[in-house]
């Protein structure tokens, strides 16, 4: 079974904020000196879910981002600056 489509399509401002967030997350990361891989396992989140937040294609949960802000050892508003 398929999932129908959106009806509405997210507005190309909430796209674009999204990418931006993966990037921050990837600076981080980076920045902590972290594969995916490592950062996946400290969050106790998929390799692939990392990977899509950072790619910008997929809307991270609420509770992923605090997983991910506790496990690269910043604030919540840090990854959202």
């Amino acid at each position: 079974m398929q999932v129908p489509a959106r009806r509405n399509p997210r507005p190309e401002w909430v796209l674009t904020r999204r990418v931006a967030l993966g990037h921050r997350i990837a600076q981080l990361r980076l920045a902590a000196q972290l594969s995916q891989e490592q950062l996946g396992n400290l969050a106790g989140i998929e390799r692939r879910s990392i990977q899509r937040y950072e790619a910008g294609t997929r809307d991270p949960q609420y509770s992923d981002l605090l997983l991910i802000a506790h496990a690269l050892r910043v604030h919540l508003a840090d990854l959202l600056d």
